[in-house]
């Protein structure tokens, strides 16, 4: 059996965000208390299959274009489209070994688009990440 990855929550810098927030978790704040534990069991179950065996179903996808090296968790609730964006990092020694790190999340109406401005937030916010590398706790 595979070992499960951790899951990390990214952490803002205060030399980026003085009151280093953490994006994802301001995201969970606006969903439903049931809407977070969906997204909490699909990431649970990608970390325990671990990520390069899990079979997405439609709740895990990698992204493709400008987004391509971000995941994505995908739920459906309250009227809309909600996402969660993750990166995935193998061996990573500073996390403790391979881990999810949950970046940002958006919501969206039923059958449209992402703003382009929500998709280059959570690009803005993987590549803090990349330059950072800072988690929650």
């Amino acid at each position: 059996m595979a070992t499960p990855w951790l899951i990390h929550f990214f952490q803002r810098h205060a030399g980026d965000d003085p009151g280093r927030s953490v994006p994802a978790i301001d995201f969970f704040d606006t969903l439903s208390p049931k809407l977070v534990a969906e997204v909490q069991a699909v990431l649970d179950a990608v970390a325990d299959a671990p990520p390069p065996s899990f079979s997405g179903g439609g709740k895990w996808e990698a992204m493709h274009g400008n987004m391509s090296g971000l995941f994505e968790v995908r739920v459906r609730g309250d009227g809309k489209n909600h996402r969660v964006f993750c990166v995935l990092e193998r061996d990573a020694a500073d996390l403790g070994g391979s881990s999810i790190v949950v970046i940002d999340g958006l919501s969206k109406p039923k059958r449209s688009a992402a703003k382009p401005k929500d998709y280059r937030r959570a690009l803005a916010m993987r590549a803090e990440w990349e330059r950072r590398r800072t988690v929650l706790g």
